[in-house]
């Protein structure tokens, strides 16, 4: 069948599903629930054979919106916040994914561009970390503590004040992305230049590893934080700049939507950096090795799970129950 043909042939259906969309509540879930079958069968019939058309496109966004329309409406039947964290927001994450791979692939660049400078030019550190930072950390590691520096002051304070300037960083990266995504990136790159050159001044003293024991105990939670908040300012900006079949103002709407709740989600996450660094970082030197590998690795294997494979996992569990209905 020609394209122009079939699309003439599922143009009302396709409409009735947008309509469905714009509603607050769904009147029918289970009805609207047998027609997105159908509307899986069109999207698969156009990948099959429309695989470069903007239809294909189009069908697979449309999809996605209506089964998180579907599966919302059990919002009612759930606790409202278990419900975002464990099922919406995994959706949502799930249906920007590739946001969230475009933050993560030019944030390990701009890691490598911090590492590059900072092998090639002996100013670069302190033209990023600031001489201040720079000879005080030399200091230290004269003294045998390289991360003393995260020691100082109280642990409340130091808590409330980190936490306080992560969930800055975190909200000025999303926010930059009604720049069209310029500003988040220049976020990302700033962080990530600045991670790169941090990580190889400690290399080059010869203290890489005694230093990621403690850093790394809560920049792991805080560095993916940073991430997924830069991938929501993308987010942002490409449903400014690329609107597909709607309005751009529509496309804006339900980009800022989407990326506030992917922020909103990184904000306990951002806490618990906090909390780290505030209370559990100081002790790092006197800690054994395997229990601030634990706390390490531990925070990056459930986040990982939880932005990178769980959201998948919430999918095809929702498609299945839609499917047996």
């Amino acid at each position: 069948m020609r394209e122009v043909a079939f699309i003439k042939q599922n143009k009302e259906k396709w409409l009735q599903f947008e309509k469905a969309i714009q509603q607050k509540e769904i009147d029918n879930p289970d009805e609207l629930s047998r027609l997105y079958l159908h509307l899986i069968n069109d999207l698969a019939y156009a990948q099959t054979y429309y695989k470069k058309s903007k239809l294909t496109t189009y069908l697979n966004d449309l999809a996605v919106q209506v089964f998180q329309k579907i599966y919302q409406s059990k919002r009612a039947d759930t606790n409202a916040l278990l419900f975002f964290f464990k099922t919406e927001l995994p959706l949502i994450v799930y249906k920007y994914r590739r946001y969230v791979l475009y933050a993560f692939v030019f944030f390990t660049i701009s890691v490598l561009i911090g590492v590059v400078s900072a092998a090639n030019e002996e100013s670069f550190v302190r033209l990023i970390l600031g001489n201040e930072y720079v000879n005080t950390t030399l200091q230290n590691i004269e003294k045998g503590d390289p991360v003393a520096i995260y020691k100082s002051g109280s642990n409340w304070g130091s808590f409330i004040g980190i936490t306080f300037n992560n969930l800055k960083v975190g909200l000025t990266s999303f926010a930059l992305g009604v720049t069209g995504g310029i500003g988040t990136a220049y976020v990302l790159l700033q962080n990530g230049i600045m991670l790169g050159s941090f990580q190889y001044f400690f290399q080059q003293q010869g203290v890489l590893g005694e230093s990621m024991k403690g850093i790394w105990i809560h920049g792991a939670m805080e560095i993916f934080g940073i991430v997924i908040e830069g991938a929501a300012g993308l987010l942002l900006g490409a449903s400014i700049l690329f609107p597909k079949t709607h309005s751009r103002f529509t496309s804006f709407k339900r980009g800022m939507r989407d990326s506030i709740k992917i922020v909103i989600s990184t904000m306990p996450f951002t806490v618990a950096a906090g909390f780290l660094e505030g209370f559990v970082t100081r002790y790092s030197n006197v800690m054994p090795l395997f229990v601030a590998l634990l706390i390490i690795f531990g925070t990056l294997f459930f986040m990982s799970y939880y932005y990178l494979v769980y959201p998948y996992i919430v999918y095809k569990k929702t498609l299945k129950e839609i499917e047996t209905k």
